[in-house]
């Protein structure tokens, strides 16, 4: 999730020339020593470093994994930059979203999300991770329709990227729509053959529609790639199932 998240600040639009060096310095610290990040990215705010420092502080926060401190520090930043009109709100929306996904405030992703996306500030593959990340929100608030939606149009921007390919196959599978998850699970694999969790759900699509030869081969292939990760002790919990389920005749 950082690495999503600094991706995001590294593709913002030039940062005005006043504090783009203090803004650079705190991007290495937050790799470095995040608590220190936190303290320099504060002191900084106070001394009215506006947007940069308010991002600076999310991004040390995300490192430490204190996604609602980071999701506040986001959408400080975001409402700053969309008053001052720099064009940068629409990026540190989708930071914002991102932070909220990881502190399973769906509710509060979707609307960072919303806002990102009618911005027209994103365009190509940033828009069309933004849509996918609205789908992850949606999935997490019930309403599979308008995340297929999303997700039809992440998989036309974003077409290269597995993850796409991988959340449309578990949402076809959920909505029983086995024909379609099975056709995009099969790209998720093109895309990501050594991802324990494209195996996973390789495995699940694969039981959904009887086919129990198959999903057992990629059960223990996510066993074999992750196996103390999650997806890989999924998959080995799968299998138990597998093999304590009555046999039929």
């Amino acid at each position: 999730m950082l690495d999503l998240l600094l991706l995001a600040a590294a593709s913002l639009s030039p940062a005005p020339a006043k504090g783009e060096e203090r803004f650079a310095a705190c991007l290495a610290m937050v790799d470095a020593d995040p608590a220190k990040a936190i303290d320099e990215a504060s002191t900084w705010q106070l001394a009215g470093g506006g947007v940069l420092a308010r991002q600076c502080l999310g991004l040390a926060f995300a490192r430490q994994e204190r996604w609602g401190p980071a999701m506040t520090a986001f959408e400080q930043a975001a409402t700053e930059a969309e008053r001052n009109r720099d064009g940068r709100s629409a990026r540190l929306w989708v930071q914002a979203g991102n932070a909220a996904l990881a502190a399973t405030e769906a509710g509060k992703a979707r609307t960072y999300l919303d806002t990102a996306i009618v911005s027209g500030q994103l365009a190509g593959a940033e828009k069309g991770e933004a849509h996918l990340d609205r789908a992850r929100a949606l999935v997490a608030l019930r309403q599979p329709a308008q995340a297929r939606t999303d997700l039809d149009e992440a998989i036309k921007l974003v077409p290269e990227d597995p993850l796409v390919w991988l959340l449309s196959a578990t949402l076809a599978r959920r909505t029983g729509n086995l024909e379609l998850a099975e056709k995009h699970i099969d790209e998720a694999v093109k895309r990501a053959p050594d991802d324990a969790q494209v195996a996973l759900e390789a495995g699940n699509i694969a039981l959904t529609q009887g086919y129990e030869a198959a999903a057992r081969a990629a059960w223990e292939g996510a066993v074999k790639l992750s196996p103390n990760g999650t997806a890989g002790k999924a998959a080995a919990a799968a299998l138990k199932q597998l093999d304590s389920a009555p046999k039929t005749p």
